[in-house]
């Protein structure tokens, strides 16, 4: 399976040192070595790396590890190909453009037997499940909403339909953002931590790397760091329970909704 890491904070913030934990299961301390790519907000743009290399000898996994982008979401994936080949067009995170802002998405997990009905507004270029499920997601969405896009929380609650729907398929866990906002969905393991004051050392689980966030931050910074397994050994991860979706928004979780397995459906 792959692995998922994601932030959203309410400022502007580099995602090095959780990167650099990450970076190394891929292929280096753990077996996820069929590609890795990164996705960072800067406004309405996105700054997009995608490798089919393991992430832990890319060298441009060593580049994003040292270039402290900053930015208020980041998507990140380390791929262990379940379906489709190993090649870029099948490597995480996915982008395209929904209601004027880019959107991306990336997703752990099986499904099976999902070949849901594109209309082809949103087209998966390669074959992976994660892929259709994103353009299906996107699809249903832009169904139901038109050329305009609704208040969050009723986003919110339609992507929660649309969730139920796919998990039927299998284990389906994601991040989506569209720069805003970060939804993440445990469908068996995600977990979190938020990081405020008081600020304390963090050590990397990965790596033998510490950082003192109080050298790094201001008082009022707020830091939601979402990853498949925790990143660091010295600090207290909140195990997202499974079948849960989640809405993040400037580094804290705004609401939270139980998903189960239902029979899929089109919305109206």
């Amino acid at each position: 399976m792959c692995q998922l890491l994601g932030m959203n904070c309410n400022v502007p913030t580099d995602i090095c040192f959780s990167f650099s934990g990450f970076q190394a299961r891929g292929g280096g301390t753990d077996v996820h070595s069929d590609g890795w790519g990164i996705a960072f907000f800067e406004g309405k743009g996105t700054r997009l790396f995608l490798d089919p290399q393991p992430s832990s000898t890319s060298p441009v996994a060593e580049l994003v590890r040292q270039y402290p982008i900053r930015s208020k979401n980041v998507i990140a994936h380390i791929r262990k190909a379940t379906q489709g080949s190993v090649g870029l067009e099948n490597t995480h995170p996915f982008i395209r453009e929904l209601w004027g802002r880019y959107w991306i998405f990336a997703h752990n997990g099986n499904l099976l037997d999902f070949a849901p009905e594109l209309d082809g507004s949103f087209m998966p270029v390669g074959l992976t499940d994660s892929e259709r499920a994103f353009c299906w997601l996107l699809q249903e969405l832009r169904r139901r909403f038109g050329s305009q896009p609704p208040e969050r929380a009723t986003l919110f609650d339609a992507v929660h339909r649309l969730t139920l729907a796919i998990s039927r398929h299998g284990e389906f866990n994601f991040l989506l953002s569209n720069g805003d906002w970060l939804f993440a969905h445990a469908s068996t393991k995600l977990s979190h931590i938020i990081r405020q004051a008081p600020f304390a050392e963090a050590h990397l689980k990965d790596q033998d790397v510490t950082v003192d966030f109080s050298d790094l931050t201001d008082p009022d910074d707020r830091v939601a760091v979402i990853a498949t397994q925790p990143l660091t050994d010295n600090e207290t991860w909140t195990e997202m329970p499974a079948g849960t979706l989640w809405w993040f928004e400037e580094g804290a979780p705004v609401k939270t909704l139980a998903t189960r397995p239902g029979p899929m459906k089109k919305t109206a």
